[in-house]
């Protein structure tokens, strides 16, 4: 989801927005995939150029409420699909020239402060931390999954040191009652003595939680795969994550790809002498110091970015086997 902040000063904040635009080039016109449209930041800043057009997608209903109000103004230059990014190769693309693919990977704290969603730790109530288009919820995930694959979920996707005493207590608490956002809170309060005042105790398994219910790790996999099979040559696939498992796929991806290793079931000798793209930037973008004045949200976020060589779909990579612990992890699910 796209990471904004809401504030007294400003409404909306798109992270890294000035940087996405100068990358993208959307003054030079074609196509554009918004892959996490949110609050519609990074569509609306594009959409400012009149030979452009965006093609924006959300898993999250409640952004067509936003797309629709762009729609009016925008009504040939503008579509909306409710689907995940992990399904762009269903989108019908005929003779489409997309010259850029976005994919902020942030919540906006709209998402945070919805007590449907359940994403925060302040939160009062059933536990739920779903964005939308899911198969379960963190209360099936919490209150049904055995001691061991909790510990994995916590341990892989949030590096949890305290996973086996924390799993442990929810497996015995659930045995008295139904455990909702704040049971969850105190379970891990009372098993992290080391309290580390920057960070609240509860960050990390939430983190894991969520990733786990929304199959951040597939989403984002698959996400990437289908994104550079549509992408145009010359064209800019962009990424801000914001935390360190997100941003290790996003590099091994850009970099696994942007070496002799893009390979052509059909046509072999001349794709593998190329790669699939080329990389400017070998370092991640972060905020400026005047973004992070304004919105210390952005912190975290890193942007990296790859250019497309060769107007080819077909290709090799090796990415779901690098993180093939991972995706092992988000298979738990099938057992919910």
């Amino acid at each position: 989801m796209e990471a904004t902040i809401v504030s007294e000063k400003t409404k909306h904040y798109s992270v890294l927005l000035k940087e996405i635009i100068s990358i993208i080039s959307p003054q030079y016109g074609g196509t554009f995939i918004d892959c996490t449209f949110g609050q519609g930041g990074y569509t609306k800043e594009i959409l400012k150029f009149p030979n452009t057009k965006v093609i924006a997608i959300d898993r999250d209903i409640e952004s067509k409420k936003i797309a629709d109000r762009i729609k009016k103004s925008f009504e040939d230059r503008f579509f909306f699909k409710n689907i995940k990014f992990s399904q762009l190769k269903n989108l019908k693309l005929k003779n489409e020239n997309i010259k850029g693919i976005i994919f902020d990977l942030g919540y906006s704290l709209n998402q945070i402060r919805d007590n449907k969603k359940g994403l925060s730790f302040n939160y009062q109530g059933q536990l739920n931390m779903t964005l939308g288009l899911n198969n379960f919820s963190a209360k099936e995930a919490i209150n049904k999954l055995t001691s061991n694959d909790l510990q994995k979920i916590f341990r892989y996707f949030g590096d949890e040191k305290e996973a086996k005493k924390i799993a442990n207590n929810i497996v015995i608490e659930r045995a008295k009652y139904e455990i909702n956002t704040q049971d969850l809170v105190r379970i891990i309060d009372s098993v992290k003595r080391k309290k580390n005042s920057k960070i609240h105790v509860s960050t990390k398994v939430f983190q894991a939680v969520r990733i786990f219910v929304n199959q951040e790790i597939s989403e984002l996999i698959y996400g990437l795969i289908n994104a550079s099979k549509i992408l145009k040559k010359d064209g800019i696939l962009a990424v801000v994550t914001f935390h360190s498992l997100e941003d290790k796929i996003v590099k091994y991806f850009f970099r696994s790809l942007s070496e002799n290793k893009s390979i052509s079931r059909y046509q072999p000798k001349m794709i593998q002498s190329e790669p699939l793209f080329s990389m400017s930037h070998r370092k991640p973008i972060i905020p400026s110091k005047k973004e992070l004045s304004e919105n210390l949200s952005s912190r975290s976020a890193k942007l990296r970015f790859v250019i497309k060589k060769k107007n080819f779909y077909d290709f090799s990579s090796d990415i779901s086997e690098k993180f093939k612990s991972l995706l092992e992890v988000e298979n738990i699910s099938k057992k919910l």
